[in-house]
This record gives structure tokens, sequence and C-alpha cells, in this order.
């Protein structure tokens, strides 16, 4: 089957706007996504929805299942210029980072589904595009709480692969900054319902800029701690980039439930469920899991899409 070609944005926003008319104004500023835990809530007591974008190319992964670093770039440049508004993505990243940021990039480096360099060095580029110098930037997991530039951060990078997990039911853009706690074990309880307080440490708070939910080859199923297995991965070319980690994490979500809908031809719920995705609306308000109050954005190939 031919691949369809990516859209330019000036396309989409050509064919879109229409329907854009009457929709919600949203904020661009790079405030919003530093604001952390009232910044979602705030705007949606303002009328507004938080934005997601999905970004999908057929040609980002290779023969081999590889991502393709140009392609990777390219999406990613994609959804940022979405977000912010501009028209290009040096502009763009410069609304997010300024040059004297020292920049966490917090990825997720589990064997068998990593964020993988290509979404690693991608992210870097743009930063130091942004102007901030490379020795201001480090990329790391779960040497966070160690690592001397992220205990001088002030933006954080936050960037991993969706995918199915034994103790949260999916694992996500919230359960991502679990390394920056020292006791990670202590929010296993309940199905890990309190991640999101996670967000609200000292640390932490206030310093995301940017949230890359990588939907690439996500796992829909897990047997049991760690589990993998490739009868349960699947290719979907794409990314969820939004500055609400709830919103992008509950869009994830429910491509994932879909997906386990047509495999098991049956409607069969994450055991356990991801709760902590809805915790953070309801109980810690760090942003919006209601479909009713995100503003999706697709671009990009559109088969199998799922939502």
């Amino acid at each position: 089957m031919k691949k369809k070609k990516m859209i330019t944005r000036r396309e989409f926003i050509k064919r879109t706007s229409l329907a854009a008319v009457g929709g919600a104004v949203f904020l661009t500023k790079p405030e919003w996504a530093a604001m952390g835990p009232s910044g979602p809530a705030k705007a949606f007591q303002e009328g507004q929805k938080s934005k997601v974008v999905l970004v999908r190319d057929k040609g980002v992964l290779n023969e081999q299942g590889r991502p393709v670093p140009e392609v990777v770039q390219e999406l990613l440049d994609t959804a940022v210029e979405e977000l912010t508004g501009k028209p290009d993505a040096v502009s763009a990243w410069k609304t997010l980072i300024k040059p004297n940021d020292i920049v966490g990039i917090k990825t997720n480096v589990w064997n068998y589904i990593p964020t993988t360099a290509e979404v690693e060095n991608a992210l870097k580029k743009r930063v130091m595009d942004a102007g901030v110098k490379e020795a201001n930037i480090a990329i790391d997991d779960r040497g966070v709480i160690n690592n001397p530039v992220f205990q001088k951060a002030t933006a954080l990078i936050n960037a991993r692969p969706m995918r199915a997990h034994h103790w949260s039911g999916v694992g996500t853009l919230i359960k991502n900054y679990i390394m920056f706690i020292p006791d990670p074990d202590n929010y296993h309880g309940d199905s890990c319902a309190s991640l999101a307080s996670i967000w609200e440490k000292p640390h932490v708070k206030g310093r995301t800029r940017l949230n890359v939910l990588g939907m690439l080859t996500p796992q829909f199923h897990v047997l049991g701690p760690h589990s993998f297995n490739p009868k349960y991965v699947w290719s979907y070319y794409g990314f969820l980039v939004g500055f609400d980690p709830v919103a992008v994490d509950a869009t994830g979500l429910r491509i994932i439930q879909a997906k386990r809908q047509e495999f098991f031809g049956e409607d069969r719920p994450l055991s356990p469920p991801a709760k902590h995705i809805f915790t953070a609306d309801t109980q810690y308000h760090l942003g919006t899991a209601d479909p009713n109050r995100i503003e999706l954005v697709k671009i990009g190939y559109d088969q199998d899409i799922f939502i």
C-alpha cells in the first residue's frame, strides 16, 4: 500500500480552518506548560480545552522497525508548531525554552520499548536550537535524582513510550516522573493512583514545558511484571504531544483500549485499571482526562487510527 504523505501544517490549517470556528481559544505561551498542576485546570475553567496533537507517518519506522531520525524530527516539529501556532520549529521551541534555561529531558530506558535515541536526539536538537548550551542539557531516566543538570533544571521535557503496565494499567507521562522520588515502590499501591502527587514536588512542579508520548510501537497487553511479548505490540507510527500530560495520557489510553478491543474481539478492560490518569484529573487537578475537555488534532497517516 502506498504510504500516505504527511500534510504540511499550512495544508492542515487550510483544510480545518472552518472546523475551528467556534472552538476554544488555546493558550500557546510557555507559561501555561510551566505552571504545573494549576495550568490545565485553570485553562478549562476559563473555557479553554487542553490541546493534544496526534502526528503519524508510516515512514517513521524502517523495514527493521527502527525509527527513522529525519521522520521523527519532522513529526515532532509538526506537533510543536501546531501546539504553539508558530510557522517553524525553531520559533516554536523558542516559545517553550529560553537560552538561559537548564533543561532535563526525562526519558524511559525500558529495554524492550524505550524512548529511543532518535526521539531524544530530536528533542535535544531543538532545545539547542532555542539557544541552550549543550552543557546545560541532560537526558536521563533512572539517574535523574543524582544528575547535576536535573538537580538545577529550570525546564523539563517529558518523553516516554506508551505501554500496558503491570502495576499502573499503562505506563504514561504521569508515571514517567516516578524516578524523581527515592521511594518509587511506595507509589505502586492502589494501581499507582497517587502518581500525580509527584508532579507537586518542589523539584518538579511547574517545570514541564512539553510532554511527548511515544506511540511508535505501543504494547497493549501484559501478563506480569516487566512483561514483554511481541504478540501484544503493534506499529502505530506516531506521537501524542501536548502541554497537559493528563490529556495526552488519556488520549493514549483510549487508543490502547480500542486496540485491545480489536485484538481480543471484546471489550477487555486493563487489569489493573489506569486509575492514576483519572485521579490526576479529579484528585490532583494536574490536567484533564475528560475527552470533552480535550481538543484532539490529528495530522498525517490516518489508517487504523483507533480514535
